[in-house]
């Protein structure tokens, strides 16, 4: 989906959102003429259908949304048809015809145009048949960027002589709904490109951490026991919240724990070798972040802190009330980095460099939470290293 995507449905949007302060503001005084009741009950309608086509096209969306269709567009029944031509939901009148629908509807998928079927062209075996016809309109996605896709058919069955009206409707519906369905696939685009970026952070987890930590954890079997026995609940406990599948979004809390998990197996390998300072202010505990974002930063710190230093190297860890917005930083006084190698992305396609997953948490801060919201690294070749990630303490649609 593109942007033209984004677009288009912010275009209707923003058309129902002037349309809803004119009535807003007339509701003070209340609906005084038939057009402001009329467009207050058109505005509710439309809300209430885009609200189940953004889950997408659906069995369960259909036959919640066709009721709704039908009654925006003025038609007795209302049929939704997949990109198959399986009718997903007929509401009302004209269900009789669901069984022999779905050739029609494939030919009108195939053919790309709205038609008009009169009753008697699909066979519904029953003498009775109320209906005059029916009015169907394929439903075309990615007329905006090119990308053009027939999802589906919406289908109105009248009672009476189709009017030029009932066709003009159907026709603006139909967009209208397309939009809200190329909407939830942006949706579920950015869903699955989000869990396709978690599972790659998940693959830079570093074997060489998890081979040496179970390494370590064996050393201690039989000189500490004890010690063993905490370690593996540790490693355990690490490795369960690293490959969880739960959720897109975490507390600042459950990562910092995290952390602390990492660490102490660290620690358990380097001992003194491996200074850790942590400050974080318990009111940003219940911050929101998107999961698994700082492992990453920390493993890297430790990285840099321990490599090419003999007598061993430090990690600080803070997180700071910073107003409407928490403050958190992680830095080592380790090698550093070279500023501009770092700038033109040369990491990013050297598979021996010491950094793990910079881009990709950068790149999922800011689509969460927007451009202003990107890591910030401070760094030179040996003077060490520390990046600085700022989030909102709020931000809507962001939960754990």
């Amino acid at each position: 989906m593109s942007s033209l995507v984004v677009a288009t449905g912010a275009v209707v949007i923003a058309v129902l959102a002037v349309l809803g302060i004119a009535v807003v503001l007339r509701a003070r005084q209340g609906f005084t003429t038939p057009t402001e009741r009329a467009v207050h009950a058109t505005l509710s309608t439309a809300g209430e259908a885009a609200k189940v086509l953004r889950r997408g096209l659906t069995t369960e969306s259909a036959e919640e949304s066709a009721p709704v269709l039908s009654l925006l567009v003025g038609a007795q029944g209302m049929a939704i048809c997949d990109a198959d031509g399986s009718v997903l939901a007929w509401e009302g009148a004209g269900d009789n015809h669901r069984a022999g629908f779905p050739p029609v509807a494939q030919d009108i998928i195939r053919a790309g145009r709205q038609r008009l079927i009169r009753h008697d062209e699909i066979d519904c075996g029953r003498d009775d048949c109320q209906i005059w016809g029916i009015v169907a309109q394929p439903i075309i996605t990615g007329e905006a960027s090119g990308a053009v896709q027939t999802i589906g058919v919406l289908a109105a069955a009248v009672t009476a002589p189709v009017s030029p009206g009932l066709v003009r409707t159907l026709t603006e519906v139909t967009r209208y709904a397309a939009s809200q369905l190329e909407l939830a696939e942006l949706d579920a685009s950015r869903e699955r490109l989000a869990h396709a970026e978690v599972r790659a952070l998940r693959a830079q987890i570093s074997p060489h951490f998890i081979y040496n930590a179970l390494t370590t954890i064996a050393s201690f079997v039989r000189t500490d026991p004890r010690r063993a026995r905490e370690l593996i609940l540790e490693f355990a406990d690490f490795t369960r919240y690293s490959f969880r599948s739960a959720g897109e979004f975490t507390t600042l809390a459950e990562e910092l724990r995290n952390v602390e998990r990492y660490l102490t197996l660290e620690q358990a390998r380097f001992g003194d070798k491996l200074t850790v300072r942590l400050q974080v202010a318990p009111e940003v505990l219940n911050v929101v972040i998107p999961f698994l974002v700082l492992q990453p930063l920390v493993e890297n710190a430790v990285r840099h802190g321990l490599a090419g230093k003999q007598d061993g190297g430090s990690v600080a860890i803070t997180a700071a009330d910073a107003g409407a917005e928490c403050m958190l930083s992680i830095e080592d006084d380790g090698i550093g980095m070279d500023p501009q190698k770092l700038r033109s992305g040369a990491f990013d396609s050297d598979p021996d460099a010491t950094h793990i997953g910079l881009s990709n948490v950068d790149e999922r801060l800011r689509a969460v939470f927007g451009d202003d919201y990107g890591l910030v690294v401070e760094t030179a070749t040996g003077a060490g290293t520390k990046v600085i990630v700022r989030v909102p303490k709020y931000r809507q649609g962001v939960t754990a």
